[in-house]
């Protein structure tokens, strides 16, 4: 083997890792700072994405990254992959990806799957939950728990999750709890907060914003049949109020909210108010005295009224769970 073959074969081996790392740096987000303060001890930062460049498995986790972000370019009614949900993409109410602290963030799911939940009255897995999201808040069909796309979206959740204590939920993980209002959440009210807070990107009839070629939504619709199904987990009114508190409308911080928690309960019952999908799970809840106390359909285990456990008032709860 000759030097001159040596030196061209080093030079062209070179250029091909410049170019796969080049590959992989493109599909790497722009740098964005987390929304919690930084010197919070407690507070939850996820991982550098950008230490994923040339790592054992990124590629997996990149592609599990792509599929939260923009599921319905997979998955969606233009679907490439398989058309088997309403259009709506995961990272539509997990945001940035699951990686925003108060956003629905997957921080704890790692440190706590396998675990049981009450609604389902069984150990439930990350493949589980991920196919429970796509039958609730993308209103469609399961995924192939074995596919590379399933793998993927665990994987990248997984490694989201990778720093955090086993059986710990670190603060910004999940949904925040939001304090229960002294009143009945008020429709009406939450109408006109709607009118001037969030029509001008989910739409006067709550159908959302598709981006230019229809493949997904910009903003999600909050309601119709293109929206989740009443047994989503933010069809719940105090569910959907923390969501709202801490990341709506979408450019705030956790430290300057533009609503009163008053008018967040009320616009989030108005978006409850609305018609979306109705499907319901025979097995929800084996347990009926687990159910939240802003769980809408029954059996209850007490007297209350559906009505009363959707909009309240819920004094008849402050001491049952917020859970799900």
């Amino acid at each position: 083997m000759t030097n001159k073959f040596i030196k061209n074969y080093s030079i062209s081996l070179i250029l091909i890792i410049a170019v796969g790392a080049m590959v992989l740096y493109k599909l790497l987000p722009d740098p964005v700072e987390p929304p919690v303060a930084k010197e919070d001890p407690l507070a939850w930062y996820p991982p550098d994405i950008y230490s994923l460049v040339n790592s054992p498995g990124s590629d997996l986790i990149l592609y599990g990254r792509e599929l939260i972000l923009h599921t319905a370019k997979y998955f969606g009614p233009r679907g490439s992959l398989a058309k088997i949900s309403n259009g709506m993409n995961c990272g539509n109410c997990h945001l940035d990806a699951g990686s925003r602290p108060y956003g629905n963030s997957f921080a704890a799911v790692a440190a706590n799957y396998p675990k049981f939940r009450n609604r389902s009255g069984k150990v439930e897995s990350v493949e589980f939950r991920i196919n429970d999201c796509f039958e609730r808040s993308l209103n469609g069909k399961v995924l192939d728990t074995l596919s590379r796309e399933m793998r993927a979206m665990v994987a990248y959740i997984k490694w989201l999750g990778k720093d955090v204590q086993k059986k710990i939920a670190p603060k910004g993980s999940g949904v925040p709890k939001i304090e229960i209002l002294n009143r009945a959440a008020d429709p009406v009210n939450g109408r006109q907060v709607y009118v001037s807070k969030c029509l001008s990107c989910h739409g006067a009839s709550g159908e959302g914003m598709l981006n230019p070629d229809s493949t997904e939504y910009s903003y999600p619709p909050l309601w119709g049949q293109n929206s989740y199904n009443v047994s989503a987990g933010l069809y719940r009114i105090s569910a959907l109020a923390g969501f709202v508190k801490y990341n709506m409308p979408y450019t705030i911080t956790q430290t300057e909210p533009q609503l009163s928690d008053e008018d967040i309960w009320d616009v989030s019952a108005y978006i409850c108010s609305q018609q979306r999908p109705v499907k319901f799970f025979e097995q929800d809840w084996p347990k009926i005295e687990t159910k939240p106390f802003d769980h809408p359909f029954g059996p209850f285990a007490d007297t209350f009224s559906g009505a009363r456990h959707k909009y309240g008032p819920f004094n008849f709860a402050k001491n049952k769970k917020q859970g799900k």
